[in-house]
């Protein structure tokens, strides 16, 4: 507790005093003397109010205090000391400080003021209402700090929502470890797999940027080194039935399903891979590209792509009809889940193949869908500058909205985006995403 004295008026005008000076100084001693009583007075009574119940209880409660702090879950702590839940002793102690502080809450605080008889009476009235102004400001506050019944109600689910996660996370860990070892081989070749293909896709990205820089013989060697690791992969896996779903035909037995998936995983990477070595070739044929030639490449990138994706669909359709078609379940169940999975496949099937199409539909189209040749008469009104490379326009093209622009920039530029780079008027449909930069696409294909 507390103590603050604050003597504030202590200056007196020479003209208002007709009391001798002794006087004075007496009546301050007389009244610091009697605060000094009411204050020890008060500091007495709150030690004995304090050490009544504290000595019957507090061994026991520390101990179980320091007890419970000791062996109390990780997580559950991380919630209370996050803030999120509150334990049963902290609400208790809460709750307790605001009841305290709401009794009295300036008994901490002591202030003394020595002024004038007639600035006393004047000055109380005003303390009263500030006084009064402040216990309602406290209620509210304790009103509002108060937890609610639900409040308390969604902490005590959180924690033992906390509480069960903390019970399963061990054995799910230790499941998922067994299950691991079980499948070592299996699991690290999917991480080298996936590895691999990562890093191949942004080779080739990198590569398909570089347009008339990139060198001859460094495609030469990306294209070998991915055709061998896809060689050395079906090597390694040569007795995990690998390479009959590769030609879309059912494995010689039903696979379990974690087999299903690994067979799945690493038929779709190898297509992913193989149809990398395509995209190469394609960059070497077109390694010194230009306007035209430049549209045409990225035309055909996207092409293989979309090829790719009506292919990789496909792909697992054989493994799971092996795996639903099980006689062990009954004829009907395996009738019945058969025929939902290829329904839902052919859905699928039904996109890739619309667009496949639209990517047939660009590579024949003679003159860009955005765009026509420019005329020499609008390439003088223009200027002859490409706003684009700031530099002379080769092969000009003209868009909707009657900007120019090079063939090659505006190719570019359209590979991304759907606007003019000037005014950014709606020019190009948003028909399907092109992959004239040698992209991969890189989510797996499990269904």
């Amino acid at each position: 507790m507390s103590c603050l004295v604050n003597i504030t008026d202590l200056c007196f005008d020479s003209s208002r005093i007709d009391v001798p000076f002794k006087f004075v100084r007496s009546t301050i001693w007389s009244k610091l003397g009697l605060f000094r009583l009411i204050v020890c007075n008060r500091l007495y009574n709150y030690r004995l109010e304090m050490e009544a119940p504290a000595s019957n209880l507090s061994s026991s409660i520390g101990f179980r205090f320091r007890l419970r702090e000791i062996v109390r879950a990780p997580l559950l702590a991380f919630l209370e000391h996050s803030g999120i839940i509150f334990n049963a002793q902290s609400q208790a102690v809460l709750s307790s400080d605001l009841e305290m502080h709401h009794e009295d809450p300036f008994a901490d605080e002591v202030s003394i003021r020595i002024m004038g008889g007639v600035e006393e009476d004047a000055v109380a009235d005003g303390d009263e209402q500030a006084d009064d102004f402040r216990i309602e400001e406290g209620v509210n506050g304790v009103d509002e700090q108060t937890p609610s019944p639900s409040l308390n109600n969604n902490r005590y689910d959180i924690q033992n929502l906390a509480h069960w996660i903390e019970q399963i996370l061990p054995f799910s860990l230790l499941l998922l470890v067994v299950l691991i070892r079980q499948h070592l081989q299996g699991f690290f070749g999917t991480i080298w797999i996936s590895a691999v293909l990562f890093k191949s896709n942004d080779i080739l990205q990198k590569q398909t940027a570089l347009k008339g820089e990139r060198k001859f013989l460094v495609l030469v060697s990306i294209t070998v080194i991915f055709m061998l690791h896809v060689v050395f992969v079906y090597w390694w896996y040569q007795d995990d039935n690998l390479m009959y779903p590769l030609i879309l035909l059912p494995p010689k037995s039903t696979p379990q399903f974690w087999h299903a998936l690994f067979i799945i995983l690493v038929n779709d990477s190898m297509a992913r891979q193989a149809a990398m070595v395509f995209k190469c070739l394609l960059l070497m044929y077109y390694k010194n590209t230009g306007g035209h030639n430049y549209r045409k490449q990225g035309q055909m990138l996207t092409l293989v792509e979309y090829m790719l994706l009506l292919y990789r669909t496909l792909l697992p359709t054989p493994v799971w009809y092996q795996f639903f078609v099980n006689k062990e379940y009954g004829s009907f169940f395996s009738s019945v889940t058969t025929g939902l999975y290829l329904t839902f496949k052919l859905t699928s099937v039904i996109q890739k193949v619309r667009l496949l199409f639209a990517a047939l539909r660009a590579l024949s189209h003679k003159e860009l869908h955005y765009g026509l040749s420019a005329s020499s008469e609008q390439v003088t009104a223009a200027g002859d500058l490409c706003a684009i490379c700031q530099e002379k326009l080769r092969s000009p093209i003209v868009l909707q909205c009657k900007h120019i622009f090079c063939e090659e920039c505006v190719s570019e530029w359209f590979d991304q985006e759907r606007t003019c780079p000037l005014c950014r008027a709606l020019v190009k449909p948003a028909d399907f995403k092109s992959y004239s930069d040698g992209s991969t696409s890189l989510f797996f294909q499990f269904f």
